[in-house]
């Protein structure tokens, strides 16, 4: 049997103009983790990580922590199929579809344009976000045209990611996966054999570089625990 640890980016810049950048708590977030690994036990034999900066920046703020305690990281693969989903260019499609179909998605998108606080806009964008994943999910707005991925698609990739670890690690292995909430809220999802809606609803809950384990196989895969955070002392806990 091997081991894999799906840990999620760090805390990157929300409502700024790049988001995809670790913030400063984002890098602590990340060198926490590789402290815990390191001074564990816990040292990969193989990582993965998406193309994102924030995924990548991760992986190697881990890979410093233990470079600085005279250790050794192992090199980071790097594969798409890891990528979050582009929340925003779904938004920008999705929400202005339901504003116009749905009274409670319109109230919220008006609520969100008269927001002068960040507390009230991530309170009105983490709603607005919540109904977009549910039509997403149910292919109730028509992305044709946009170029943008259906959830089948996108749930489809991630899972084309895993199979390939599963299949394809060598027994014994401890795997590191660097990503983000959808693609782990999906793995959690599938092993679970859950509803899809399950893994929009788990993807909510990831802490910033959280860490969930799973025991693998060639062909099965068991979740032995979910968005484990005793490498961050409370004030580090974050989940944007």
């Amino acid at each position: 049997m091997s081991r894999l640890f799906l840990v999620r980016h760090g805390q990157a810049s929300f409502l700024t103009e790049d988001y995809d950048r670790l913030s400063p708590l984002g890098v602590r977030q990340s060198e926490l983790l590789g402290d815990f690994w390191q001074k564990n036990g816990i040292r990969p034999t193989v990582a993965y990580a998406g193309t994102l900066k924030r995924q990548q920046d991760t992986a190697a703020a881990v890979a410093r922590r233990f470079e600085a305690a005279g250790d050794q990281f192992c090199d980071v693969d790097t594969r798409t199929g890891l990528n979050e989903y582009p929340a925003d260019e779904l938004m920008a499609v999705i929400i202005p579809a339901l504003v116009k179909t749905d009274p409670a998605v319109a109230s919220e998108h008006q609520a969100l344009e008269a927001c002068v606080d960040d507390k009230s806009r991530y309170r009105h964008i983490h709603r607005l976000l919540e109904a977009m994943m549910t039509a997403w999910v149910n292919d109730s707005v028509d992305l044709a045209g946009s170029g943008l991925p259906s959830w089948a698609a996108f749930s489809s990739g991630v899972r084309e990611v895993l199979i390939d670890i599963f299949d394809n690690a060598p027994s014994g292995s401890d795997v590191a996966v660097f990503t983000s909430g959808g693609p782990i809220g999906i793995a959690v999802q599938t092993v679970l054999s859950a509803p899809e809606l399950t893994a929009a609803a788990l993807n909510w809950r990831v802490h910033n570089a959280s860490v969930t384990p799973m025991t693998f196989s060639k062909g099965r895969a068991s979740l032995d625990a979910f968005n484990i955070v005793e490498h961050l002392p409370l004030e580090t806990r974050t989940y944007r």
